[in-house]
């Protein structure tokens, strides 16, 4: 018997993956692997160190994603593929315990309701689908940071960089190749710079979002989630957060919008706590 929340036209859900399906930035994750590894030097870490902090407190502007793509892509110049291939399991035992459970509940929701799910991301292509295998994804679409010859890294930036617009351009692509009802599917940011994905979709969520983002959801009547403990922590020490701490406790903000609520998944507890902002 088909659930009571199944939509009739076939959706899909698509997730960001920085400080939306985890905490902090996939990349940083996979640069302190790389520098164990000794595929980076001390120094690159440290400033992919102080780049994940300011990411996860106030999100990234396009001019420094930009720059963050072209320094991967040079850090990477004489690198074997393989080599970078047998980063895998080390990047994934950083980036699992980083992952929000209540993210994966909303996504196997989804797929229990005959949605697919999908990991939509600026990051490496070949991580993303690592990912999406590991977390019984139905896929996940990134990005090429380096161009290979002789299955060497070059260090020259190329391909499709899913940033911003290229995220919604891939999702329609998607969803013109499996035929999935765009205005019927989900998608799920944290970032102004994904409105463009956010905005494809008739089932938009904003997730830990940055200002500005939280300001369109929230005029927009989107629904938001919040999770990060990093910004909240930091928020109560100084003084930013005190009005909400005095309020109670609970780690989920929930805003509601007003989609048909039986074309979405039903709502597990942690989404059921309220709180005004």
């Amino acid at each position: 018997m088909s659930a009571p929340y199944l939509s009739v036209a076939r959706g899909a859900a698509f997730f960001d993956l920085d400080k939306t399906l985890m905490q902090g930035s996939s990349g940083f994750q996979f640069a302190y692997a790389a520098r164990e590894a000794r595929l980076m030097s001390r120094r690159q870490l440290a400033a992919d160190a102080v780049a994940n902090v300011r990411f996860r407190l106030r999100g990234a502007t396009d001019q420094e994603s930009e720059a963050l793509r072209h320094r991967i892509a040079a850090s990477l110049e004489g690198v074997r593929v393989r080599d970078l291939e047998r980063l895998g399991v080390r990047v994934l035992q950083r980036i699992l315990p980083r992952l929000y459970p209540e993210m994966l509940t909303i996504a196997y929701q989804h797929q229990d309701a005959g949605r697919p799910v999908y990991i939509v991301t600026a990051a490496a292509e070949g991580l993303a689908q690592l990912l999406a295998r590991v977390m019984t994804f139905d896929g996940a679409i990134g990005s090429h940071l380096s161009e290979v010859e002789d299955g060497v890294y070059t260090g020259r930036a190329t391909g499709a960089f899913l940033y911003g617009e290229a995220k919604a351009e891939a999702i329609r692509e998607m969803a013109e190749e499996h035929g999935l009802d765009l205005s019927a599917s989900f998608a799920y940011s944290d970032s102004v710079s994904d409105l463009p994905m956010l905005r494809v979709v008739g089932n938009p969520v904003a997730v830990n979002p940055d200002k500005e983002l939280r300001t369109i959801a929230r005029e927009s009547g989107w629904e938001i989630l919040r999770f990060d403990p990093l910004g909240r922590r930091i928020r109560t020490a100084t003084g930013l957060g005190l009005a909400a701490a005095a309020g109670g406790t609970a780690v989920t903000i929930v805003t509601r919008n007003s989609h048909d609520i039986e074309s979405a998944p039903p709502r597990p507890w942690y989404q059921r706590v309220q709180r005004r902002g």
